[in-house]
């Protein structure tokens, strides 16, 4: 597998990595039985609302490692608003790309800052947690990424139908049963969706 030099450097050398005492924010996401995890501690300025200090803390292969690193990178200095902007294609760009199988990893790090904002926001009660939805499912699949070509499974229309009925969430996918990447595409559907307790159980038919 071909990395960049700049995914190589942040493997090796990795930014602001380590647990933070204290911090105003926390958020893990991923799951080592899955392979990649991920946690972001954040300080903020309460007044400004500057992201001041950030540090992560990772769990995975080489790119999970460069873009938790990459991401605090980005992310250091600039506003909450400034940061839940970044996307995970740009986390990627900055890492100078990515194979198209590990552009999850990317997805993963830009979530948990996502995540760590918010539960910032939450906490200073700037924001009221959301309700769960069809199009809370909607959201996450945009984060399931097919890894033959490192694309989202929304983008590239494999999903048909999203159902979230009694606790039920549904998921219908068009994935014909020879691809040899369809269980890892179910696999990172439970994982995004296992985490929300309004979710009793996970139903993918494909």
């Amino acid at each position: 597998m071909q990395y960049s030099q700049t995914v190589i450097d942040h493997f090796m050398n990795p930014h602001n990595v380590g647990k933070m005492e204290k911090p105003d924010a926390v958020a893990t996401e991923g799951s080592p039985a899955c392979g990649d995890q991920v946690t972001v501690y954040l300080k903020v300025n309460d007044d400004t609302k500057i992201i001041e200090d950030i540090k992560f803390q990772s769990y995975g292969c080489a790119s999970n490692i460069a873009t938790g690193s990459i991401i605090t990178d980005l992310a250091i200095g600039k506003s909450l608003n400034e940061a839940k902007d970044i996307t995970w294609k740009e986390a990627a760009d900055a890492l100078d790309g990515l194979p198209p199988v590990k552009m999850h990893c990317s997805v993963l790090a830009v979530d948990t800052l996502r995540t760590a904002i918010q539960n910032y926001e939450i906490a200073k009660g700037l924001i009221t947690p959301p309700d769960f939805t069809k199009e809370t499912i909607a959201d996450e699949l945009k984060k399931v990424i097919y890894p033959q070509v490192g694309e989202d499974i929304v983008s590239l229309k494999m999903v048909k139908y999203i159902g979230f009925t009694d606790g039920v969430a549904t998921v219908d996918l068009d994935i014909p049963k020879f691809d040899t990447f369809r269980d890892n595409v179910v696999e990172e559907i439970k994982e995004h969706l296992e985490k929300y307790p309004q979710v009793m159980d996970i139903v993918v038919n494909y």
